[in-house]
């Protein structure tokens, strides 16, 4: 079967059409998200081990919603993905599509790896670090932990670590591309990890395990992106 060109028109009502329907799909899954609201805030605090407390009136109200907001955002990610590759596979070449494919499988996976491995490893020890400073006695210093502001600090960490384990879709990009080459990745291979370090301490809470915790697994998903890539420059030579 020979694909035959398509008018302007036509993409604009299919990209409205994905777009419509990952739209519902989110609207579906926040409304079911939003009736588990406590119960997911609940395990996203396990890892701090106390109470919370809101001084806002609206504020328990306002962090549920964005509870289920971005459980729903993060649960609706694959169909996302999905019509991503819906709306792009009619137009890619047959090895395009392979490489194509592969990315839109490995970005949710890798996405959810690095929020797991903040929420399982980084978290519980970034927290016994700050919670380390609390101080007993007649003056003393402990946390009363707000429960918006201990949301926003979940979610950036997650976000920041989903994010950055997506190193290896990025990179593979940008070889696809031209942009970059495992020859060139392994020649500034120094300067890259001054580069991971850099931001794995800007995103991170401000304390060495966590910085570390992210660089080193960072490390090694650059070095696996070089590997893929060689394998990917072998096949197109």
């Amino acid at each position: 079967m020979i694909d035959t060109p398509q008018p302007f028109l036509s993409h604009l009502v299919e990209l409205r059409k994905r777009l419509l329907i990952s739209a519902f799909v989110f609207v579906v899954v926040f409304a079911i998200c939003y009736l588990y609201a406590e119960e997911i805030f609940r395990f996203l605090a396990v890892p701090l081990g106390r109470g919370m407390i809101y001084t806002g009136l609206t504020e328990a109200f306002l962090t549920y919603i964005k509870v289920a907001g971005f459980t729903a955002a993060f649960l609706c990610f694959p169909l996302l993905a999905q019509q991503v590759w819906l709306f792009i596979a009619p137009g890619l070449y047959k090895q395009e599509r392979v490489v194509f494919l592969f990315l839109m499988v490995a970005t949710p996976f890798l996405f959810l790896c690095g929020a797991a491995f903040a929420y399982f490893l980084v978290f519980p020890k970034a927290y016994a670090f700050f919670l380390s400073f609390e101080v007993g006695g007649s003056m003393p210093i402990t946390l009363e932990a707000k429960v918006n502001e201990y949301l926003s600090f979940v979610m950036r960490l997650i976000l920041a670590f989903g994010i950055c384990f997506e190193l290896p879709v990025i990179l593979t990009l940008l070889a696809r591309i031209g942009f970059v080459t495992s020859r060139g990745l392994i020649t500034k291979w120094r300067l890259s990890i001054v580069g991971i370090f850099v931001i794995a301490a800007l995103v991170t809470p401000p304390d060495v395990l966590s910085m570390v915790a992210l660089a080193v697994p960072l490390i090694a998903l650059y070095g696996i992106s070089i590997l893929m890539i060689k394998a990917m420059e072998r096949k197109r030579s």
